[in-house]
């Protein structure tokens, strides 16, 4: 009989009746302190407002001081509740994948005939296993049964020593104010990532609390640091919409300009709203919030899971009409994938990362040009730099994929600049800017694409031929038609990835149209998966 407990790990027992659900909710509550803290903060300054008006000398001074202090101990709470958030969350998401390898150890044992008793130890079932074959039999299923409670082990011990740390820094002090010298936007994320890591945690911590927009928006800071400063900004970039949004409504009369911007903010609060309540949400895996503007349409970029901490990472980059206000809907997208991930790879931490963080065109016409795609390319790079940079052990798996105008932007910028990623993914492509696979500088057998027999992209034809219909056609129907009739193998942006003259490799789609991929019945949605996973 063999997979007694150690001394100090999780047990059998323990950790088959875990429920992650229950530290994920949890999190959730400390995270609903940040609203609190910041509308008592709020009431506090009120307070010194009307103080100041109504009262004077060295008492009313002293406490006014003392409001302060107040407010900026609110300010401190905020990023420190977010962290207990995140330390439970990643506490669930690591029970939850030690469970499912518990649960596929359990399987293997009915497979194989070996009995597991309430403890975790394994022996043969007799009555299905002849003796001389119980070792090779009930070794492999100790085995898994161990690296499941390993797994389980190592989580509640790590977990247990970062909520010691932020306990033990509510006495020594949460924050301390860093040295001069802040990287400038758009420094090379490894550079970044070294500044980061030769600051202590009180430093860190004040800079997510008072520097926010810059801790959120550098690539090199950990996902963890980058969710703390956006999650703190929410409140501030949602009153900007507001503000635009009364702005506009102000006008009168009001021009069609104004009415499009007024549609056009009242699109993007909807998705602002949305994307906070799936923030806000303790679904499993938890968001981290990575990045967010809400100027013109709106950007984000959002990750299920913590990207530093998992084996593998999926960056979806969508294509024409992505903006705030459907964030959510591509995010749901990214989320289908790291479903089936998790079904095919159990017990695997992975993550999946919404990247709009480029100006996608809304119009064919702009569509059918690559100047957002090539604007895109530095930023996606960076973005990419920076996953590898911050990652936590062994590197992840990265795979980036571009859907429809995306894909040129995944194209471009594995042109032009160079993908920290293993894999590259593309779906319903015009293209993506380059003749051969084996310009995208991936490894070879990397580059993977897939189109629907129905996805009317397959009838776009290049760049020069639309201008040569455009100019000929004495019809705008007929110029639209010449726009959807091209040949084979000939996109918008250079040759069809499906065609096998571009060197890479396929895998198939249904019937599901240019936005199916997703689809639960479609196989393609197995196939983006098992890339994901290396599979």
């Amino acid at each position: 009989m063999t997979g007694a407990t150690r001394a100090g790990q999780v047990g059998y027992a323990q950790l088959s009746t875990a429920d992650p659900a229950s530290w994920r909710a949890t999190g959730t509550a400390w995270a609903q302190l940040v609203g609190l803290a910041e509308r008592r903060a709020a009431e506090l300054a009120a307070d010194a407002a009307a103080l100041r008006s109504r009262w004077s000398g060295q008492a009313a001074t002293a406490a006014e001081d003392r409001l302060s202090d107040l407010r900026a101990e609110l300010r401190t709470l905020a990023p420190v509740a977010i962290e207990v958030d995140q330390v439970l969350a990643e506490f669930a998401a690591r029970l939850t994948a030690a469970r499912a390898r518990l649960a596929a150890a359990v399987t293997l044992a009915a497979t194989a005939g070996v009995l597991i008793d309430r403890w975790g130890r394994t022996s043969p079932d007799p009555d299905r296993v002849p003796i001389h074959r119980a070792g090779p039999t009930v070794v492999p299923v100790a085995a898994a049964i161990r690296d499941a409670l390993d797994l389980a082990s190592a989580a509640d011990r790590e977990a247990a020593d970062r909520l010691d740390r932020l306990s033990a820094g509510a006495e020594s002090g949460w924050v301390t104010r860093p040295p001069p010298g802040r990287p400038a936007p758009h420094t090379d994320p490894a550079l970044v990532n070294r500044w980061w890591a030769g600051l202590s945690a009180a430093e860190r911590r004040w800079l997510v609390g008072h520097e926010p927009e810059l801790i959120g928006r550098l690539d090199g800071i950990p996902a963890a640091a980058r969710d703390q400063a956006n999650r703190l900004l929410l409140g501030a970039r949602r009153a900007a919409l507001l503000e635009r949004w009364g702005q506009l409504l102000g006008r009168v009369p009001r021009g069609p300009a104004e009415l499009l911007g007024l549609r056009a903010v009242d699109a993007a609060l909807t998705g602002l709203d949305a994307l906070a309540d799936r923030l806000a949400s303790p679904e499993l895996p938890r968001a981290y919030l990575l990045g967010l503007e809400v100027g013109g349409e709106g950007r984000t970029v959002v990750a299920l899971g913590n990207p530093d901490r998992a084996a593998g990472i999926l960056t979806h980059v969508p294509g024409m009409t992505a903006g705030l206000d459907g964030a959510t809907d591509e995010l749901g997208r990214a989320a289908r994938v790291l479903s089936r991930c998790a079904e095919l790879a159990p017990g695997q931490e992975t993550s999946a990362v919404l990247w709009l963080d480029y100006d996608a065109p809304d119009f064919l016409h702009e569509a059918a040009r690559d100047g957002q795609a090539r604007a895109a390319g530095d930023a996606l790079h960076r973005f990419q730099e920076g996953l590898r940079t911050t990652h936590d052990g062994a590197p992840a798996r990265q795979t980036v994929l571009g859907h429809s105008y995306g894909s040129l932007v995944v194209g471009s910028a594995a042109r032009d600049h160079g993908l920290a990623a293993d894999a590259l993914v593309f779906v319903g492509s015009p293209g993506v800017g380059v003749g051969h696979a084996a310009e995208l500088g991936v490894p070879a057998g990397q580059v993977w694409a897939s189109s629907a027999p129905d996805d009317v992209i397959r009838l776009t034809r290049p760049p020069d031929e639309l201008a040569r219909q455009a100019v000929l056609s004495v019809s705008p129907l007929a110029t639209i038609a010449g726009m959807l009739a091209g040949s084979d193998d000939e996109r918008w942006f250079g040759r069809d990835p499906t065609d096998p003259s571009f060197g890479g490799r396929t895998f198939p789609s249904g019937r599901y149209g240019h936005t199916g991929y997703w689809h639960p019945a479609n196989p393609a949605l197995d196939g983006m998966a098992r890339i994901v996973v290396g599979q």
